[in-house]
């Protein structure tokens, strides 16, 4: 049999091969790669110590293994090298501005380069090129109550805490549940049209960015960008207007390649869809609001349906951005599409973030916050 010393020895010669592993791949075929290393491996005392490994047989049936072990390699490669092109994994960085609890607090992003961004207009909706991943601008992170959404009124649309009759709005905890069940956020380069009534609901858009939930187990954090794929969705109707719900799953996730469409959440998140149709439904009633209904009797959609709205949405968004249709108070301001109406240049987002109010009253949260409301449908 081979000796073991020189099974490390070629091992590491593998490795080695590995780390450089561009080169290797365009400069050898797979038989030609295989005789460099033994080439290399004779060059080293372990060959020199067994000389018997210099027999006919011996090298012919290494020679397959380490073949074997080398389409075993290029496979992983390319893998990973696809891997790494279909995934643009761009780093947002959060700014804080005014104090948290407060009326004045705002959650700006940077992109990688230090440039102030809009989370609603310059981040781009795809991450990928064939557009099966998408990016989710977090806004309220699982478990936590406070109503924090994309200003869209305001420039640059930071992050900031929704305020009702003039104070901070938390979500009601409804037994069994505490505060969001989900990563809760919205899509960038979306909008649901106010001005288009859906076909398969008969109701127009709600004029906000398209909601966007994460199931995965990690908690995100508020103002996080994160990479999505899409199961499915549910259509709220709120108030006469489609408020969609698109149900998604981070790609980094354990479970996220086992995940592709709507059925795979019943299989590996049971009870979740179910959980997140009563949420929504009760989740108002703690305030003096009635059920909320949905669409579709609250039956989910699949990943190719909510596909299909998102695109939709997204062209929705070009209009709003251009100017073609009317987005009423929405603010366009931009650093990221030049030629466009609210096209911004980097220094004058500085001046805009500059100008964001600081400091500010903090509310002392009222115990209210933490009650558990139990709500049951009729």
């Amino acid at each position: 049999s081979i000796p073991i010393r020189l099974v490390q020895c070629v091992i590491s010669r593998i490795t080695a091969m590995a780390t450089c592993s561009s080169l290797t791949i365009t400069k050898f075929s797979l038989l030609a790669r295989s005789t460099h290393v033994l080439n290399r491996v004779k060059l080293t005392s372990a060959y020199r110590n067994f000389p018997s490994i210099g027999t006919v047989n011996h090298t012919q049936t290494f020679q397959k293994r380490l073949i074997s072990q080398t389409a075993r390699f290029l496979q992983s490669f390319k893998h990973i090298q696809a891997q790494s092109n279909n995934n643009k994994m761009s780093n947002y960085t959060v700014v804080e501005k005014g104090t948290p609890n407060s009326t004045n607090y705002s959650i700006y992003l940077k992109n990688a380069s230090g440039n102030i961004v809009s989370p609603l207009h310059d981040i781009p909706l795809y991450a990928n090129d064939t557009k099966t991943v998408l990016n989710m601008v977090v806004e309220i992170p699982r478990w936590t109550n406070a109503k924090m959404e994309i200003s869209t009124a305001t420039p640059l649309n930071p992050i900031k805490q929704d305020v009702k009759k003039g104070k901070l709005r938390f979500v009601a905890n409804c037994f069994p549940h505490k505060g969001y069940i989900w990563n809760y956020g919205a899509f960038p380069q979306t909008w649901e049209n106010p001005g288009h009534i859906e076909p398969s609901t008969g109701c127009k858009g709600d004029n906000d960015p398209i909601d966007v939930l994460e199931i995965g187990y990690r908690v995100a954090k508020r103002g996080e960008v994160i990479q999505v794929k899409v199961l499915g969705t549910v259509a709220l109707i709120d108030e006469g207007e489609t408020d969609w719900k698109i149900i998604t799953i981070d790609v980094h996730d354990p479970l996220a390649e086992k995940m592709n469409d709507i059925g795979d959440v019943d299989k590996f998140f049971p009870g979740l869809l179910r959980a997140t149709v009563e949420w929504f439904k009760i989740y108002k009633i703690p305030d003096g609001k009635p059920e909320n209904k949905f669409a579709f009797n609250g039956d989910a959609k699949c990943a190719a349906f909510a596909n299909n709205i998102i695109e939709e949405t997204n062209k929705f968004w070009q209009g709003l951005i251009t100017k073609e249709l009317d987005g009423g108070e929405i603010s366009l301001t931009n650093t990221a599409n030049s030629g466009t109406p609210g096209f911004t240049k980097s220094d004058e987002a500085e001046q805009i973030l500059a100008a964001a109010p600081e400091g500010g009253e903090p509310e002392e949260l009222s115990d209210t916050v933490d009650r558990w409301h139990f709500v049951h449908l009729k």
